[in-house]
């Protein structure tokens, strides 16, 4: 993967100048494919890990140099591949505004100190009840793959799949909060941190009230409360600092910028044919509820896993002019129809894209069937 991203920006460089923007766009989606496999792959290999040896170091009530770097860095990762992918994944969007630099390291802070505490929770609890921890573990697992089902996540192209995949993020919502689904994420995370927040308070309680008193001074264990109590406090704090000042769609109590989803799209010029987002073609995602309806996105949504929506440049006549190339008609409504049949129709329309590629210098365009005019959207083919 890193590879065909190399050879992807070659060909962005190399190719004429109609081609460019589209190997440019495959690039970015590439690399948002990697960011994404690279957090499944942290979090399935760190942060077990980083439990572990927090485990021992409490059983053995010391710390040696090594061992404390190595669980620093497993901390540290799992912070970092968060932010990186929020911020590699909004880049890769038209209809996104970019994450800056000071709301990615803000963001590191929150994820940092939150994951702390709910690791330091979880090394305390395993200390002592080894059993229940694995029963605790598996059973906030299952409620929280549960729920990511009943949301209804769109990121593979099969039922089965989907499942899987949602099994897989409901190991990260055993550390901490990652949306994956577009829309008002605000009462999610509030439902999720006060699970955690008693999850974490239940664990450090019970293994302070049968914590082994001589290997563990009693002054060290009030300590180690703290240390959870005061990282979780922290973690809040900072998202909160990001919510407020450092989101990319502006401050919560200032003017907001653009970039959201499902924005009013300027009528189109008379001497030009209807214009389309810029990206290159990508199956296309199931919305349901107030997206059918056509509820429009705020501002405290976080971006979720790989979903492209159509939205207006924001400088429409710097755009270079589109070539015209093949135009794939659908005559439906737009993510009208059932949620599962989609991955039928999906299916349909990758193949058709994938040919249609392949055989035309420029990428085919997608037009629905609408109330009004027409409305076209490029939509990228992923690589997952």
């Amino acid at each position: 993967r890193y590879l065909r991203t190399l050879y992807l920006g070659l060909q962005s460089r190399w190719q004429a100048e109609h081609r460019r923007r589209h190997f440019y766009w495959r690039m970015m989606f590439e690399s948002a494919d990697i960011s994404m496999l690279r957090l499944l792959e942290t979090f399935l290999k760190s942060a077990p890990q980083l439990v572990l040896q927090l485990s021992i170091m409490v059983q053995q009530n010391s710390i040696d140099p090594l061992q404390g770097l190595s669980a620093s860095a497993s901390l540290v990762s799992l912070a970092w591949m968060i932010a990186s992918y929020q911020k590699v994944l909004r880049d890769s969007r038209e209809d996104k505004m970019p994450m800056s630099y000071k709301g990615a390291v803000v963001q590191i802070l929150w994820h940092l100190f939150t994951i702390a505490a709910r690791a330091i929770a979880f090394a305390l609890f395993a200390s002592v009840f080894q059993l229940y921890f694995g029963i605790f573990i598996v059973t906030h697992w299952c409620i929280m793959t549960f729920w990511i089902i009943q949301g209804e996540t769109d990121f593979c192209m099969s039922k089965w799949e989907e499942i899987i995949y949602n099994m897989v993020v409901g190991i990260i919502y055993i550390f901490c909060w990652f949306n994956v689904k577009e829309g008002r994420s605000r009462y999610r995370m509030c439902i999720y941190y006060i699970i955690t927040l008693s999850e974490n308070a239940a664990l450090t309680v019970l293994w302070f009230l049968y914590y082994n008193r001589e290997t563990t001074s009693d002054f060290n264990a009030l300590i180690l409360v703290c240390v959870v109590s005061s990282s979780f406090a922290l973690g809040i704090f900072f998202m909160f600092i990001y919510s407020c000042l450092c989101h990319p769609n502006g401050p919560m109590f200032g003017p907001q910028a653009g970039g959201c989803i499902f924005r009013q799209q300027p009528a189109p010029a008379p001497a030009s044919p209807t214009d389309a987002v810029t990206s290159p073609p990508r199956s296309l995602p199931r919305t349901t509820g107030g997206e059918r309806d056509g509820a429009p996105g705020e501002r405290d949504s976080c971006v979720p896993v790989f979903q492209v929506r159509p939205c207006a440049p924001p400088a429409p006549a710097a755009r270079a002019p589109r070539t015209e190339g093949p135009v794939i008609r659908i005559d439906l409504p737009r993510k009208k129809y059932p949620a599962w049949d989609a991955h039928f129709i999906d299916r349909r329309l990758r193949k058709t894209i994938l040919a249609l590629e392949y055989a035309s210098p420029t990428t085919p365009r997608l037009q629905y069937r609408t109330a009004g005019a027409p409305q076209e959207v490029l939509e990228y083919e992923t690589t997952v």
